[in-house]
């Protein structure tokens, strides 16, 4: 019987100390249930960029990716995303997709714009920077190198 009272006490503990650390992990993870104002923007390429990815301004997460969707008539990407409410974006504000890092995840980042009057919630940004791939840049710095050798010994049989 003295068993069963120690073994309900410990399963107690471990309960408490598991709703603590849940409690704590949920309030320092920042997360807002609040949806914030809708935007969204039309992109040649958003490798790496998914629903759910973070939609940061000045390096400070202030959204989410809601939806990515294809625009059958121009064949773009149509990213649509949040920002927090007291965030106001100009109408000349542009997105861009950058990456954390050399292999780090996509995030949009958003540039605000000089102009005066902002955006209303729902509008198209419509300056936008597409996702730039690492396989392209080491491609085309592979195949520069090559095309850069091949001028110095056509210059050096010239001579």
């Amino acid at each position: 019987m003295r068993n069963n009272l120690i073994e309900t006490v410990m399963g107690g503990v471990v309960l408490l100390i598991a709703i603590f650390f849940l409690t704590f992990a949920y309030v320092s993870s920042g997360y807002k249930d609040s949806e914030g104002l809708s935007y969204w923007a039309q992109f040649d390429r958003i490798d790496g960029l998914f629903v759910g990815s973070d939609v940061r301004m000045s390096g400070v997460k202030v959204g989410t990716v809601k939806r990515v969707e294809i625009n059958p008539q121009s064949y773009l990407a149509v990213v649509h995303f949040t920002s927090a409410r007291e965030l106001k974006l100009p109408k000349d504000s542009s997105a861009e997709i950058l990456s954390d890092g050399l292999m780090g995840n996509k995030y949009l980042a958003l540039v605000p714009g000089g102009e005066d009057e902002n955006l209303p919630a729902g509008a198209e940004v419509k300056h936008t920077q597409s996702a730039v791939s690492l396989e392209g840049m080491i491609g085309q710095l592979i195949f520069s190198n090559k095309d850069a050798k091949k001028e110095d010994s056509t210059a050096q049989e010239t001579k």
